[in-house]
């Protein structure tokens, strides 16, 4: 029994996409349902190597067959999906589900401005775009496709922010590495700001006056009394 009809079998039976870990368990746990069996007991701890090397192939078997569905991995997890072309027949039988609204295009460049040069902070990410992004950025965190990764280390500790496996899910993509090349924007030199950039530190960014005061020089006294009548007259005051 080869091992990519076992996995051939689980993926058609799984009520959703499983990764390389999710398979390995379920390769563990199949001893307690098949006494005595030997190929059962010999694929107990299978690698992920060697579930990988057999997806791929089971991939491109089916991909030969140019069958009316198609093996897939998305953000690392592997399923059975139908071709684009019987959608029409799909949505009348189990009905058209309702997707969410479509991403704006401040929003789509935002992505790809994260996606690209991910972990950075939010100024960062305004440098590269040139305005600002705080309703994008509340945008694409409610949407699940961007997330929080930790706190930069610059003074004021601002938050940065990366994409979330459900960006991977939402264009198809097993990983960032599929991600279209994109040279010219990996290029933008972006200024690490030297002092906290922020009215709140990861959040809204402060305007342009705020962020760069000019230092004020302290203001001479006026002279009062004489002294002033003497200077607006150039005259001195004789000395004792």
């Amino acid at each position: 029994m080869e091992l990519k009809f076992i996995l051939e079998a689980i993926l058609f039976s799984a009520q959703k996409p499983l990764s390389l870990k999710e398979l390995r368990e379920v390769f563990a746990s199949a001893v307690e349902h098949a006494e005595g069996n030997e190929t059962v007991r010999l694929l107990k701890k299978t690698k992920e190597d060697q579930l990988t090397a057999a997806l791929e192939e089971l991939l491109k078997d089916h991909e030969a067959a140019g069958r009316s569905y198609r093996l897939a991995c998305v953000a690392g997890s592997w399923q059975f999906v139908t071709q684009p072309d019987y959608a029409p027949w799909l949505k009348a039988l189990v009905g058209h589900k309702a997707r969410p609204p479509r991403l704006s295009q401040p929003a789509l460049e935002t992505l790809a401005i994260i996606a690209y040069r991910q972990p950075l902070t939010r100024s960062e990410i305004e440098q590269v775009r040139g305005v600002a992004v705080d309703g994008v950025m509340q945008t694409l965190v409610e949407r699940g496709l961007v997330e929080q990764r930790g706190r930069a280390e610059l003074v004021g500790r601002p938050m940065t922010y990366g994409t979330t496996p459900l960006f991977l899910e939402y264009f198809g993509l097993r990983s960032l590495e599929e991600l279209p090349a994109a040279d010219e924007l990996r290029r933008i030199p972006v200024e690490k700001p030297a002092s906290l950039a922020t009215v709140d530190p990861g959040l809204a960014t402060a305007p342009p006056e705020q962020l760069s005061a000019p230092a004020e020089t302290s203001a001479q006294p006026e002279p009062s009394g004489p002294a002033a009548a003497q200077q607006a007259s150039g005259q001195q005051e004789p000395s004792p």
